[in-house]
């Protein structure tokens, strides 16, 4: 739908109700998501999982991707996955520290 204008803040809110299923913290709240870029309704996310084996990984990456295509104005989703830099405990924001107990 032309005119429909897509941030990256709403991106990144709605990422927020994707979940690592082993991990009660979205993905945003974990540090997961390096980068999203939005260009005329294509959305590109970057992100990573807590550790490169994680079997959950393709999973992950695809409720991301469904998530960000049901945003009104989304034509396009594209989900990344790096390992560089890798994850570390460092990138959880203060809300997941406190729902993870670590703050």
């Amino acid at each position: 739908m032309a005119g429909v204008i897509v941030t990256n803040e709403e991106v990144r809110e709605t990422l927020k109700n994707v979940y690592d299923p082993e991990i009660p913290v979205n993905v945003v709240d974990l540090g997961l998501i390096y980068d999203i870029q939005v260009s005329e309704g294509n959305v590109f996310v970057q992100m990573t999982l807590t550790a490169p084996g994680c079997g959950m990984g393709p999973m992950i990456a695809q409720q991301a991707e469904w998530a960000v295509s049901e945003i009104e104005g989304v034509e396009d989703v594209e989900v990344e996955m790096t390992f560089d830099p890798p994850w570390s405990p460092d990138l959880i924001s203060e809300d997941g520290k406190k729902l993870l107990g670590l703050d």
